[in-house]
């Protein structure tokens, strides 16, 4: 019988794995070889021009500008979403306190980790078209409520001048990500021993020193594995940036992966598409590691 499980177990794993491998692995490897032809995606028929693309992509500049968004997403994305998730998850599990340093979470903090979670149950479809119209320059939420409120001055066209728009996409992402980032890091508290900070209570630290102190700390593993997937969320960020304003107003918003699509579907250079597709694999994956080990410290462990 002990002989008999791993004829078993590769008759459950081959079919997924090479499911897997055809739809995924291999259209991977096929973007490295396309990367050196001039294909146009309409033709069978293209020609192996070697490095030649990589230079190119070298000296474009709308390739470069695009690259610089994604480094400021990359640097603003992880940080502000992280931060605004430490504090509401910390006060939603341990922000409130009772009597003789008890602590606990603020009064209805179950409604609260529903509405936040909220936005992680809609498509980025929808949350592109949803703040698209929040945004609307005329009928829009945001600038009714300014108007509403005798800021006439403050209302803009958000998604129409180049100095607001990217800002107005990086909301709409943290928006976005915040949510999931409250439950993950509020799961973690609860496997924190609520001893601590009761003690750190009694002690009379405040919640900004128990948070910086105690929290991001013990918590810090969690937070490694949240830097990482923001990362990689920043290198890309197509989606929302091709339903809210497809890289405009005069290329403001545009990211790497808008302009992956819009030079291999609108250009029909899939070729140099692909080209600019691998340089951003090898990009994300260094960034990744990167973060990996900047991120690392040792492990703390709780009795």
């Amino acid at each position: 019988m002990r002989h008999g499980k791993y004829p078993l177990l590769l008759a459950f794993l081959l079919p997924p794995l090479a499911i897997y491998g055809y739809f995924v692995v291999s259209p991977y490897a096929q973007t490295f070889l396309v990367a050196a032809t001039d294909w146009q995606g309409l033709s069978p028929d293209y020609n192996f021009v070697g490095l030649d693309n990589f230079k190119r992509l070298w000296h474009d500049e709308y390739v470069w500008n695009a690259l610089l968004h994604n480094v400021w997403l990359l640097l603003l994305l992880p940080v502000l979403t992280i931060a605004l998730s430490l504090f509401l998850a910390t006060m939603l599990n341990v922000g409130g306190r009772g009597g003789r340093g008890t602590v606990r979470g603020v009064r209805g903090s179950g409604i609260y980790k529903v509405v936040y979670f909220a936005p992680q149950m809609l498509s980025v479809s929808i949350i592109g078209v949803l703040w698209t119209q929040i945004y609307d320059p005329r009928g829009g939420l945001l600038n009714g409520l300014l108007r509403a409120v005798g800021l006439d001055g403050l209302a803009q066209v958000w998604l129409g001048d180049p100095n607001f728009a990217f800002w107005a996409l990086l909301a709409v992402m943290v928006w976005s990500n915040v949510g999931f980032y409250v439950v993950l890091f509020g799961a973690a508290m609860q496997a924190v021993p609520r001893d601590i900070y009761e003690a750190a209570a009694l002690d009379g630290a405040g919640r900004t020193r128990t948070l910086l102190r105690i929290t991001v700390p013990l918590l810090w593993d969690t937070i490694q594995v949240a830097w990482v997937y923001l990362a990689i969320i920043a290198m890309d960020g197509f989606a929302i940036v091709q339903i809210m304003t497809r890289g405009g107003p005069d290329f403001s918003t545009d990211v790497v992966g808008e302009r992956l699509y819009d030079t291999s579907f609108g250009e029909s250079k899939f070729g140099y598409g692909s080209a600019i597709g691998v340089v951003m694999f090898f990009l994300t994956l260094s960034i990744t590691v990167l973060a990996l080990r900047v991120t690392r410290r040792e492990r703390i462990e709780l009795s």
